[in-house]
């Protein structure tokens, strides 16, 4: 893939609120106990990410990183501080629409195509034409040959964007993704990338994106550093 690719035309999504912070957590603390050792994982981390930015989030193996994504995404629950979700009590749209997530377990259903795995978010979520929708977005990540292939006939790097795009399609009001190109060449990034940073000033999609990729870091609107359980942010223009 060379060059720059457009997103697809933005489906009908719910209203963004372009005023507040789209995700957002406030002294989060967190101890794991292991054995008579106790870990701190998280010592008082405050995050905010606003509606149509890209936040890079790095760290080493052990840093927190995870389990911070696992307290904002409500998996896990902090031992003090508080998270926030934008619209979380909004009855009108559906969990997906609110919060997309891409792990780094894939997540697609091996008895449906790639089409359908994209698409089922959408059709849940009443999109009007979930399965044009899903093509759009799987062709702008660079796989509208393989819309009829299983998960299981396709390589780890084209499942990984498959599950991009499925996370996109509604178009949410965020996006938490752990290594969403942690399979993919330097090419492939900057184009995935690409479509990410498009869609997210058209929607208003606020991304937050674990990586150790140095691709994804300049591609960030705001580097945050995870050490030790505690968080430190780069300036755009100190990297």
């Amino acid at each position: 893939m060379t060059g720059r690719h457009a997103a697809p035309t933005p489906a009908p999504p719910r209203p963004v609120d372009t005023g507040g912070a789209v995700l957002g957590c406030q002294d989060l603390h967190k101890t794991y106990r292991r054995g008579r050792e106790h870990v701190h994982a998280l010592r008082g981390v405050t995050l905010t990410v606003h509606p149509g930015e890209v936040v890079a989030l790095v760290g080493r193996s052990g840093s927190g990183k995870t389990t911070l994504l696992n307290c904002l995404l409500g998996w896990e629950t902090p031992d003090t501080g508080t998270t926030t979700l934008t619209d979380q009590t909004n009855d009108t749209g559906t969990r997906w629409e609110q919060v997309a997530v891409v792990p780094q377990r894939f997540g697609l259903l091996e008895e449906i195509t790639l089409l359908d795995n994209v698409a089922l978010p959408a059709r849940l979520a009443g999109h009007p034409d979930p399965t044009t929708a899903a093509t759009e977005m799987l062709t702008a990540l660079g796989l509208g040959d393989l819309t009829d292939r299983a998960p299981s006939e396709v390589s780890l790097g084209q499942a990984q964007r498959t599950a991009l795009a499925r996370a996109l399609v509604v178009r949410p009001a965020y996006l938490v993704a752990d290594e969403p190109t942690g399979r993919l060449d330097d090419e492939t990034t900057t184009h995935v990338l690409g479509v990410l940073r498009d869609l997210c000033a058209t929607t208003g999609t606020g991304a937050l994106i674990a990586s150790h990729d140095t691709t994804t870091i300049t591609h960030a609107d705001r580097v945050l550093h995870m050490n030790d359980g505690r968080l430190e942010e780069t300036r755009a223009d100190a990297r």
